[in-house]
């Protein structure tokens, strides 16, 4: 039966059914069948109802919302012109201040592709008009945004925990480790870049001394409350002052202070629609996340988990093998489909074959985050290829190309995070 399942599923993706109904449909099936084990149609609505009615799912439109606030203050500019003061007369200073931006503003927006679009529709005119291959700037940032879902806090992140009752805050924790170590390698290779293609230094020069002109005290005091807002979020969960929902809460209040009363930046009567555009994002993943808890609870009850994992670990019996399996199939499926459902479908499926094979369900989930980050910025579907390419007015195809390098060294990142458990678990003091 969970074969059944499972096909009559992919066949409804490939027919360009929708995602929810695709899951709510399958999840009839065996009902419907008669098979061993299914549940009643009541049980059927309560797994449903009680799949958005969770205290945690509040943190994800809290989250948006918070980021949307925060991006109209001009944020990107402001965290880009402190790193570019330090770096940017070194040899690919300013490529490697785009990529510690997007690590910053990921700790801020939650999101790969707000990130790509908020990094990069103030970055790429600027790296262009200096000089950079607008392909090359594209790419870069396309890439460096998938960095957005993996450091803390994550909205991805939050779906796992609500797909498997992993503890939110230990994954945003985990999450800050590989993060770095992802960011590093990316910068690794723009200097590789530059190295082979060359830079305009009369250009980054002149821009370089113009920031020094304005004085880094100048610059620390206009990005000073965006420095503020991860160490406010992430310092209240780490601290137990705060749960993840009540912290994403108070990023609201602190991202309605800056934009309305530090920068200036929002009207109040603007506020209700940026209200609207946090619903209208949310909307979707709370229809998602109500029908992947039916989906996944009658693939729980028709053994749907063990059976996978019997299937597995039929053929690959060490956990190098599994995992090595695992990566490769989060790697094609992040090219065809958004992380939000990958995860919700996913995790209940793979949580238990990973415990069975000894790998901890936090550094599970910073691999299948990671995992599915890189399908941001991969051909075909890849959104934040989408985004980077319409901020340069060209075909996605065309960014593909020098996309490759960028996602080349972050699958060797991936790599070495997925065998290297303590990348993830340090911080955790595991």
């Amino acid at each position: 039966m969970a074969g059944i399942v499972f096909f009559i599923f992919l066949l409804f993706l490939v027919m360009s059914v929708p995602i929810a109904i695709s899951m709510i449909v399958s999840t009839l099936v065996p009902l419907i069948a008669g098979a061993p084990g299914a549940s009643s149609i009541q049980t059927l609505i309560q797994n449903t109802f009680s799949g958005a009615d969770s205290t945690p799912i509040i943190a994800i439109p809290l989250f948006i919302l918070g980021g949307v606030l925060m991006a109209e203050g001009g944020i990107s500019e402001k965290l880009f012109n402190v790193f570019a003061y330090f770096v940017g007369k070194r040899r690919a200073g300013m490529p490697i201040a785009v990529i510690m931006t997007c690590l910053f503003y990921g700790a801020i927006s939650g999101s790969g592709p707000a990130t790509t679009a908020a990094v990069g529709g103030m970055t790429i005119p600027l790296l262009v008009s200096l000089g950079y291959d607008k392909r090359f700037c594209a790419a870069m940032v396309a890439v460096s945004g998938g960095l957005g879902v993996i450091i803390p806090p994550s909205i991805p992140f939050v779906l796992y925990s609500l797909a498997t009752g992993v503890s939110t805050g230990a994954l945003f924790l985990a999450g800050v480790l590989p993060g770095l170590f992802i960011g590093i390698c990316l910068m690794i290779y723009s200097i590789v870049y530059c190295m082979i293609h060359g830079e305009d230094k009369e250009k980054i020069m002149a821009n370089y001394d113009k920031l020094h002109e304005k004085g880094f005290c100048l610059l620390f005091r206009e990005s000073f409350w965006a420095f503020l807002s991860p160490v406010i979020i992430l310092g209240g969960i780490y601290s137990g002052v705060v749960t993840p929902t009540e912290a994403a809460c108070i990023s609201i209040f602190y991202a309605l202070f800056i934009a309305l009363f530090v920068y200036q930046s929002i009207k109040f009567k603007e506020l209700w629609g940026y209200f609207g555009n946090a619903v209208r994002t949310y909307a979707p993943l709370c229809f998602l996340l109500a029908f992947a808890t039916a989906f996944g609870r009658m693939l729980a009850l028709i053994k749907a988990p063990a059976m996978f994992s019997n299937f597995i670990l039929t053929y690959f019996t060490a956990q190098w093998q599994v995992l090595l399996v695992i990566v490769i199939i989060f790697y094609f499926l992040g090219m065809v489909m958004d992380t939000g459902p990958a995860i919700l479908i996913m995790a209940p499926i793979l949580l238990p074959l990973v415990r069975e094979v000894g790998v901890h369900p936090v550094h599970f989930g910073v691999i299948m985050v990671t995992n599915l980050a890189i399908g941001l910025s991969t051909p075909p579907f890849g959104l934040d290829l989408f985004v980077a390419s319409s901020l340069i007015k060209d075909k996605p195809i065309a960014v593909s190309k020098p996309a490759i390098p960028f996602i080349i060294a972050f699958t060797v990142a991936l790599l070495v995070i997925v065998y290297t458990p303590k990348i993830s678990l340090a911080l955790l003091g595991m």
